[in-house]
Formats: structure tokens, sequence, C-alpha cells
């Protein structure tokens, strides 16, 4: 009897594996990929007037379906708040997490998620009002704080103002924008979470110039996007959309030049644009995949000038972003 139901477990448990390994097969067959994305965060993911999407995490899951399925267009973007998101992503709502969300053990482990890498190294940070005058995040005794619930930014705040005895008062809401409108009304003296979002929401205040951020980041927030686990070859598919784009840039393909190096590339750039490659095939995907990722988005650094660097209306310096041969922490293994 035991090994009869022993038997029937790990059938159940083979069937459930396979299921869930079916995330490529279910996009292609639906012919969309469903990426959750943020509410609206500037130069991250945010809706125009018309409801067109744009933005460095909405390129990446272009890039996702622009491999996956040939066609970067192929994408519903589902909003996700704080809250929202990692259910949405264990329920099978949406197929990839592309929100401005950290790396943490918990998230990797106890949330039936995995992260596939970092596409943004960031850290949490304070904005102000420049007339109260304070110059550090020392001098914020007695503050109240904005913030969203559902993050890291609580506890980070929690455990750096015990480290430095700062009393300070939470003031948490649910969403974004609840935060930045209680933030922009003076309900709180501070805005926190992470600093590329505050230089985000900063661009939504009445006056922007009259807030700023300190200079302090009081934490690690490696940024990256997540998909369920249980599915080794989706998460291998979005793991290396991601290095693809990483090593574009190492090669030095563009969204221009991507067409014309098929041809007059190095022996480098051809295998990487899929000439006589067929590395592609062991994910589930077209020899070409790199190519039409590239050839749809850029590479990772276009895509950072573009929506947060000096293209942009945030003009964000690449710091640790910038590629590994560049002094950044940016880096992929080779993409062959």
């Amino acid at each position: 009897m035991k090994t009869g139901i022993s038997a029937l477990f790990a059938a159940a448990l083979l069937a459930g594996t396979a299921t869930q390994a079916a995330t490529l097969d279910v996009v292609k067959q639906r012919g969309e990929l469903r990426c959750g994305v943020s509410q609206g965060v500037l130069g991250f993911s945010a809706p125009d007037d018309k409801g067109e999407w744009s933005g460095f995490d909405i390129d990446f899951c272009r890039a996702v379906a622009a491999a996956a399925l040939g066609d970067a267009d192929q994408v519903k973007y589902v909003p996700l708040s704080t809250k929202e998101r990692f259910t949405a992503l264990q329920s099978g709502e949406v197929d990839l997490l592309s929100r401005q969300t950290t790396w943490t053990l918990s998230r990797d482990t106890d949330l039936g998620m995995s992260f596939v890498g970092v596409t943004y190294y960031d850290g949490q940070a304070f904005m102000v009002r420049d007339d109260i005058g304070v110059k550090s995040v020392k001098e914020l005794s007695g503050a109240s704080v904005c913030t969203e619930t559902g993050t890291t930014t609580e506890q980070n705040m929690a455990d750096y103002f015990s480290a430095n005895k700062i009393e300070y008062k939470v003031i948490a809401f649910e969403k974004a924008d609840q935060t930045i409108r209680a933030f922009n009304a003076g309900r709180c003296d501070v805005y926190s979470t992470d600093a590329s979002a505050l230089y985000s929401q900063r661009m939504t205040l009445n006056d922007p110039d009259r807030f700023v951020v300190l200079p302090e980041v009081i934490s690690k927030e490696p940024l990256g996007p997540a998909v369920r686990q249980g599915d080794d070859q989706w998460f291998k598919v979005v793991r290396w959309t991601l290095f693809a784009m990483v090593e574009a840039e190492e090669l030095g393909i563009t969204l221009e030049s991507a067409a014309s190096l098929l041809e007059s590339g190095t022996v480098a750039q051809k295998r990487f644009l899929g000439v006589d490659n067929e590395a592609g095939r062991a994910l589930g995907l077209n020899p070409d995949w790199a190519y039409q990722v590239v050839s749809a988005v850029g590479n990772y650094g276009e895509i950072f000038e573009r929506h947060l660097g000096q293209a942009s209306a945030l003009k964000i310096d690449r710091g640790l972003n910038k590629l590994w041969n560049a002094g950044g922490l940016i880096y992929a293994p080779p993409v062959r």
C-alpha cells in the first residue's frame, strides 16, 4: 500500500512539475507575454495619455517577448501594486514580474518565485523639501516618513534609524501614487523609497526643483525580474534574455547595427546574433533569438540611457550599473 501511495504521489508531483514547466509553451500558444509592471513610475514603467507603456522595465518585457515569440509587441502589461505583485506571479496571472522588485533571500525562497538576475543596482534614499533645511538623513530626528507597504523600505528604515538613534514616524500607503500625493500635500516630512524611484517621482511633484534627494543611501536594493519557481526552462529563457542584452553592449551590437552585423560583423558578433549557431535551441528558442532581442529593444546600455540616463528626463548616472569593464557591476556569462 505504501508503495502504491508513494507511486501516486511521485506521479502527481511529476505531473505538477510538468504543468509548471509549460510557461514557454503557454506563452507561445497564447501568442502573448503577460508581464507584471508597476502602476506608473516614470523611467521604469508608465503609460502615456494614449495608454502606451514605456520604460526600462517595459523594455525588458518586450525583450523577453522578442526572444520567446519573435515579436516584442506581443505583450500585455498588467499594472500591479507592491502588495499585489507577488500574488499575481504565484497565481499565474502574469508570466513574468518586471517591476522594480528587490531580490532578497526570503523572497527568493518563501514566495514561490525566483529572481533571474539584477537589472538595476539601487539603494534606499530619502527626499525632502529644500525649505526645511535638512542636508543629511541624520538630521531627520522626529520626522514623519511616507512610504509604501509591502516593500523592504520599512525594515531598512527601522534598522538604520535604530542604529543611529533617530526617532521617526512612518506613514505607510498601499500604492505609490497615494504615497507621493501625501508627500506632495505635506502630510509627511520625508519620502523614502529606492533612489531611482525618488528621482522619477520627483518629476511628478509640484515644482520639482523644491525637492532634494539626500546623499545617504542606506541599503542594497538589487532590482530584477522574477518568475515562478519550478519552471527551469522559462527561468533560463528570461535569465539569458537579460544576459543577451548585456553581452550585446559588450560586443558593440546596437539596435541600429544588429541587422547589418549579420553580414559584416566579427565572428563573435555573428555567433551572438545566431549565424551558424544553434545554441538557442537548447532554450526552446529560435537560433536568432538574441538578434530578435537587440533588433527590437537595443542593448542594455541603450535601454538604460533611453529611459533613465542622460538621454532621459531623469538623467541618472549609470554608476554601479555600468558594465564590469567600465567600473560597474553589470556582468553576463558568455552567450554562446
